[in-house]
């Protein structure tokens, strides 16, 4: 049988091209509806490029910078 959870992505949020840190003080799951962005982790020169379509998890204590170079739009949830 087929299920369909009606708030596993409770909450959206976009933002404009930027660039800014950011730290996870809990586990996020975001899916992207839209845009382009490079996530630089902390201590590390290169950057994993996420986009529309994307199901993605940023751990618990995980710190970055988000460089997003076309507009972004997701749904999200922390655990």
């Amino acid at each position: 049988m087929l299920h369909v959870s009606k708030d596993a992505m409770k909450f959206k949020w976009g933002c404009p091209p930027s660039k800014f840190p950011w730290t996870y003080s809990s586990k996020e799951r975001c899916y992207l509806l839209e845009g382009k962005v490079k996530v630089y982790p902390d201590g590390s020169d290169e950057a994993v490029e996420i986009g529309a379509g994307d199901l993605v998890v940023f751990p618990k204590g995980m710190s970055c910078t988000w460089d997003v170079s076309e507009a972004v739009d997701k749904h999200y949830k922390f655990d």
